[in-house]
């Protein structure tokens, strides 16, 4: 069986889809394939839905077998290959847990990053303090300092994709609940997150609006949810969205239509930039 990873990249993911498709051309079943390489049908889905780590060898044997040409057998390789190397966050794997892997994997690849967030600023646009005050307000399964922050470094490493090369267009819908509840009892906390999204306000690949209290309840007052869009054209949409211990990853076209409507319904009803600004500058001048 193949060598399980903590969470697949977002490579795998793409190839993954990709030997599917071409299982499917060819016009073999799983279990068809399975007994070309010896193993269970369970394998083979584990490889095409990115359970596991692609081995090059399985890969040749199926390529072949599904009438890919050796130079695209070749280039496959390649690509697997690199998918395969472990993502940067795998240094955080003391603290960063199996099911929020994933979203960091896809956070990097994406060219558009779209959220709703009822309860806090997204880890994406939180300052150190502000980070460090909502793990230490009762994050699940935290048991210590040394713990959190660890955690806290993850998350400000995350943000360097906002500053590097090509950096994706996040796009940010809060809850005007995120600017009226205080996360510490040091109002520097606060003051120096709500300078920090004034600054996000500005930038160019950053869109954020408030859904202001005034403007009533939308259809997305369920639960804080992300979706991601990615430039490669094999990977379609996906919906990211937690529950308490765990979190689920939604990619079927329905699902995620629905969400994408949401998200356009409530753009908008939410405040644009300039009264986003306001909205921020008014919460900063109580402090």
């Amino acid at each position: 069986m193949s060598e399980r990873r903590p969470a697949p990249t977002v490579g795998q993911v793409v190839l993954g889809r990709r030997l599917q498709e071409l299982r499917e051309a060819s016009g073999l079943r799983r279990d068809e394939a399975a007994r070309i390489l010896r193993v269970t049908g369970a394998t083979i889905r584990r490889m095409e839905m990115a359970e596991v780590a692609l081995k090059i060898p399985y890969v040749q044997v199926l390529l072949s077998t599904y009438g890919v040409p050796d130079d695209e057998i070749a280039a496959f390789v390649r690509l697997t290959e690199e998918a395969n190397q472990p993502g940067w966050w795998q240094r955080f794997h003391d603290v960063l847990p199996d099911w929020f892997s994933m979203h960091v994997s896809l956070e990097g690849a994406a060219s558009i990053i779209r959220s709703y967030e009822p309860h806090f600023v997204p880890g994406l646009l939180q300052t150190e303090d502000y980070a460090r005050a909502v793990l230490e307000a009762g994050t699940v399964g935290q048991t210590g300092p040394e713990e959190i922050e660890r955690h806290v470094s993850l998350r400000m490493a995350r943000q360097k994709l906002l500053t590097g090369e090509n950096p994706p267009h996040l796009w940010v819908i809060m809850e005007e609940t995120v600017l009226r509840r205080p996360v510490s009892i040091r109002s520097e906390v606060m003051t120096e997150q709500l300078d920090h999204l004034l600054e996000a306000v500005e930038n160019d690949h950053i869109t954020l609006q408030i859904a202001e209290f005034a403007s009533g309840p939308h259809p997305g007052t369920y639960a804080p949810f992300v979706l991601f869009r990615f430039a490669e054209p094999e990977l379609p949409d996906m919906v990211y969205t937690e529950y308490l211990t765990g979190a689920l990853y939604l990619d079927s076209r329905n699902e995620v239509a629905a969400h994408l409507e949401v998200l356009d319904h409530m753009t908008t009803g939410a405040a644009g930039a300039r009264r986003t600004a306001e909205l921020i500058r008014a919460r900063r001048a109580d402090f």
